[in-house]
């Protein structure tokens, strides 16, 4: 893989090469780390990439590494630079031919996330979107006993994501994180609701495996000066019927990354926290309340191939977002390979889950600003 943006001092980047690199099937072969020359050069060293493959801007990089030998350029690109830089870097990877792992948001506009939809169709080029949290072992355990249904048909969902971290002015206190994070030339339309309001609403529809076709939106500014949305309520519809409840918060003070679900059907349900993963709660109208636990030999296929240790060994985040790469290492390997890969490995989030997260994002600016009680999910 090739790498745009995740120099040095970059939280993200950091994360997504420990992923890539954690099953041994992906090596990092080239980057554009930086839009400063100085710390492009020494990100890529500290990397131990040679000279000729650290490049000074993503143009750079994916002209050159088209041109070399299929033997010798990269299978695919990382691009995880804030929101507003997602888009020209994917679209000329898939013009030169390359697959894209992208972070989310996919795009800065829902436009643009409709242009890379085509752009990937036209080209027939894989592209995978790392919502982590749809990687953890036990959310695909709870997928699948819904998909068989489990519980009957489903009727309730509930996915709370609180943070306390912008709790303060911290864009004014020199984080960039929050710098770019709160600015709506660089992250968008939304604040909370797009950086982690999306991955709140990818869970429940991944999970329950509906689609949301309605929603009420209340959006809030709470930290004044602040320029966009810190806080968020959201009611859901969803295309069989059922309904829910969104929040997303990131001035929760006191809060660190409690993101959590819970779903309800006939019959039962299930309740799952990011913070203590490795546990799900399975919930029974008639019976009492069941504890299933990551690596054990009762879990579904899916589970298990989603599961790298045995039973009491925590997995976590590093692990779930390991999983995106891995499911789509297999498929590329098996593309390239000319071979059908296993139904398994095609599990990872896709342009659809993109093009699904921007316009939650629009229709939930729709929905805020207008005097009616339900805005129409529409794309």
């Amino acid at each position: 893989m090739g790498m745009i943006g995740g120099g040095k001092n970059a939280f993200i980047g950091a994360v997504h090469r420990i992923a890539a690199n954690m099953d041994g099937l992906i090596e990092l072969v080239c980057g554009a780390f930086s839009s400063t020359p100085d710390n492009a050069r020494e990100s890529g060293k500290a990397l131990f990439l040679p000279d000729d493959r650290i490049y000074l801007s993503y143009e750079e990089m994916l002209d050159k590494e088209s041109r070399l030998p299929a033997d010798k350029k990269m299978d695919f690109v990382v691009i995880v630079t804030p929101n507003h830089l997602h888009f020209a870097p994917a679209m000329l990877a898939l013009e030169k031919g390359f697959h894209v792992v992208l972070d989310k948001p996919m795009t800065f506009s829902l436009d643009e996330a409709k242009q890379l939809q085509k752009k990937v169709e036209d080209t027939g080029l894989l592209l995978c979107l790392t919502h982590t949290y749809s990687g953890y072992p036990l959310v695909k355990q709870a997928r699948q006993m819904i998909k068989d249904g489990t519980f009957g048909k489903i009727r309730k969902v509930y996915v709370e994501y609180p943070q306390g971290w912008l709790s303060r002015l911290s864009e004014k206190d020199g984080s960039k994180q929050a710098e770019w994070r709160t600015d709506p030339k660089r992250s968008g339309k939304s604040g909370a609701m797009g950086d982690i309001g999306t991955h709140a609403a990818h869970l429940a529809e991944y999970i329950s495996g509906l689609k949301i076709s309605q929603l009420c939106a209340d959006l809030s500014i709470m930290v004044p000066g602040r320029a966009l949305d810190d806080d968020g309520n959201v009611l859901l519809r969803f295309d069989n019927g059922a309904t829910g409840v969104l929040f997303a918060s990131q001035v929760a003070a006191g809060e660190e990354n409690p993101l959590k679900i819970r779903i309800y059907g006939e019959l039962g349900g299930i309740e799952w926290a990011q913070q203590e993963p490795n546990t799900l709660l399975v919930k029974w109208l008639d019976q009492p309340t069941q504890v299933y636990r990551a690596g054990m030999g009762y879990l579904s296929a899916v589970a298990k191939h989603n599961t790298r240790t045995p039973g009491g060994h925590p997995e976590g985040y590093l692990e779930a977002f390991a999983n995106l790469y891995r499911n789509f290492a297999i498929t590329l390997m098996a593309r390239i390979d000319g071979t059908t890969p296993p139904k398994e490995a095609l599990d990872f989030p896709s342009v659809e889950d993109g093009i699904r997260g921007m316009a939650f994002i629009d229709n939930l600016i729709r929905s805020n600003e207008s005097k009616e009680k339900w805005t129409t999910f529409t794309i």
